[in-house]
């Protein structure tokens, strides 16, 4: 992400309103779960949280790392900061999103290098599709997580 790139300009660019228009939510919404791609998916999702990740993660372990190692590492450490976040509220460890996270990284890494896209298919379908991919590997990190405890 180029350093010029203001807030302001990253949210409107993904949601095509200014932060903290009205529909900017809604726009949100839209292009995500819309999204050809599961990659394409996560550039829609959140700009807030995701302008931050790119800035002060994403960016500079791509200078130093391969950019599938650092698309994986910036998953992870959001997948910390919400453990951290829930970890707080409930006042006791959780490790859960972490995990979860870092599946849905290695999707969109593989998803990447294979081009898997769908973006022929009509919009609702590709939200299902989008859908399917979280709830899935929602499902798989509780799986495995219990596998674990």
């Amino acid at each position: 992400m180029k350093r010029s790139l203001t807030l302001s300009r990253y949210v409107k660019k993904r949601t095509g309103v200014p932060l903290g228009a009205s529909h900017s939510m809604r726009n949100m919404l839209s292009r995500s779960l819309g999204a050809g791609s599961f990659p394409q998916f996560w550039q829609y999702w959140n700009p807030v949280w995701s302008y931050y990740l790119s800035r002060n993660v994403m960016s500079p372990l791509s200078n130093v790392l391969p950019d599938s190692i650092a698309v994986l590492f910036t998953f992870l450490v959001s997948g910390a900061l919400h453990d951290l976040a829930v970890s707080l509220v409930k006042w006791k460890a959780v490790f859960f999103f972490t995990p979860w996270f870092g599946l849905m990284g290695l999707i969109v890494i593989t998803s990447s290098k294979l081009d898997i896209t769908y973006k022929h298919f009509a919009r609702s379908f590709r939200a299902a599709i989008n859908l399917s991919v979280i709830a899935a590997s929602l499902c798989l990190t509780y799986l495995m997580e219990g596998a674990f405890n």
